[in-house]
């Protein structure tokens, strides 16, 4: 009895994206199997649970295998070993780095340390995802990190080039930089409800205004390090409150622009200078390290709670700003606009961005 048999031999590295996530994600060999048996892989390919499992092993050990040319992205296309199409090697670069946002936002601001390593068990369990993947995550952020750091030039253009991630992901990763090098507080219990996506708007802001950066894009360390001239100017701005007159003047201009535009008028002029105040103690107190990092709590225990207490909305605070930060303009005596704007346009947006519940 003859039997005639088709063979196709190639070398092409076949990537299962669903099986790619599951290894990212930290599940076992077994576990994997379970899930693909349940998201109807078997009646697929019409296959048994032994070649099910033969081929979940071998996609492992194929992901195993690439892992250490992950490491550092520009390698995986220079490699011999693995002939892996161009789309599959962006997909493989672009997942391994992904990273859950719930993770990010538990770490977001510590040091990337072995410390830090340590609390992963914690971290897993608070957040259910699986160790191993919190590992990756947390080992990745480590990685970038100290390629980028000491680097000149723009720091998500820096990501971008050195680990070939989209531009969404190179921000987010710029954001766990940016913190991490100024260990801003992120943990404090009133700080909980706010997002990693929060969080990552605002460093965008930052490293947009107030870094070395935003000013001169050939120093060194453009957009990691905050500006210290800049830091140091922000104490100029006392005049706002510590002169009486101008106080009042500044009062009366934003409360002539708002008056009967915004629900919580009588609140804003009973509040203004507090408000104010609190808003000026904030920029003159940033040229101290300790303060840079707490300069998110401060904004939400010296403004965004008094406001939240006098039920402003969203509206009423885009206004207030509007007009506190543009009558400055009026002040015939305060000669520090330029400076004022740059503190402002951050603050303004920061604030926005954080006040919700």
């Amino acid at each position: 009895m003859s039997m005639e048999l088709d063979v196709f031999v190639g070398n092409t590295t076949i990537i299962y994206e669903e099986v790619y996530q599951l290894w990212l994600d930290g599940y076992s060999v077994n576990d994997a199997v379970k899930m693909r048996k349940e998201n109807g892989a078997l009646s697929e390919c019409e296959a048994s649970d032994d070649v099910l499992q033969s081929d979940t092993m071998d996609q492992y050990r194929t992901f195993q295998m690439c892992e250490r040319l992950l490491y550092s992205p520009s390698k995986l296309a220079n490699q011999l070993l693995f002939q892996i199409p161009a789309h599959s090697q962006t997909m493989l670069i672009e997942r391994y780095y992904e990273f859950d946002h719930n993770f990010a936002r538990e770490v977001l601001g510590k040091k990337l340390s072995k410390g830090t390593k340590k609390e992963l068990d914690d971290i897993s369990l608070k957040t259910g995802i699986a160790l191993r993947s919190c590992r990756r995550q947390f080992d990745n952020f480590r990685r970038v990190f100290k390629v980028v750091e000491e680097q000149r030039g723009p720091l998500v253009e820096n990501v971008q080039h050195h680990f070939l991630l989209s531009e969404s992901l190179a921000k987010d990763y710029a954001a766990v930089v940016f913190f991490a090098n100024s260990r801003f507080e992120t943990g404090k219990r009133k700080l909980q409800y706010l997002s990693f996506q929060d969080f990552a708007f605002c460093a965008g802001q930052l490293i947009s205004y107030w870094t070395v950066g935003a000013v001169d894009n050939m120093m060194e360390d453009m957009d990691v390090d905050l500006e210290k001239e800049f830091l140091h100017d922000l104490k100029e701005l006392k005049v706002l409150v510590n002169d009486k007159d101008l106080l009042d003047q500044h009062k009366s201009l934003v409360c002539f622009q708002l008056r009967e535009k915004i629900r919580v008028f009588t609140e804003m002029e009973a509040n203004f200078k507090n408000l104010s105040r609190a808003l000026i103690n904030i920029a003159t107190k940033l040229i101290n390290t300790k303060d840079v990092r707490d300069l998110f709590i401060d904004l939400v225990e010296k403004f965004i709670e008094p406001c939240r207490s006098d039920k402003w909305t969203v509206g009423d605070i885009a206004l207030f700003l509007t007009h506190y930060t543009s009558s400055a303009h009026t002040l015939e005596t305060f000669r520090y606009q330029a400076v004022w704007e740059r503190y402002m346009a951050v603050i303004k947006s920061c604030i926005l961005k954080m006040y919700h519940d």
